[in-house]
Order: structure tokens, then sequence, then C-alpha cells
């Protein structure tokens, strides 16, 4: 796909995080925040992205002793 071509699905994502950005007046820390709370309410449905990126031969090794 060229950079000319529209993607709906990509306009939609733009639209939406811009009406977010919106909601608090384009404010980059006042957005952060609201994004930082919004990560510690869904905690529980995120990844811990140190658990898993260790590699295979550790995991195993760890299961081993």
């Amino acid at each position: 796909m060229s950079l000319n071509q529209k993607d709906p699905v990509i306009d939609e994502i733009r639209e939406v995080r811009h009406r977010i950005s919106e909601r608090f007046a384009h404010d980059p820390a006042r957005l952060v925040a609201y994004y930082l709370e919004l990560q510690e309410q869904c905690r529980d449905r995120l990844i811990d992205t140190v658990k898993t990126s260790e590699p295979a031969e550790k995991v195993e090794g760890s299961r081993a002793s």
C-alpha cells in the first residue's frame, strides 16, 4: 500500500485518538495522566512483558530445579 492510499481502519483510529485528545484540550500531561489511569484500571487485562520475554532455556532451566 502506498502512502497516498486511504486506509479506513487507520483513519478511524486517528479520529478516535483525536477525540480522546480533544477531551483533554490536547494537553499532553492530562492525556498521559488519563492513559496511566486507564492502564491502572485495566491492569488485570495487560500482559507482563518482563515475564513473557524470558528466553525459553531460562524458563525450562528454572523448572528443573
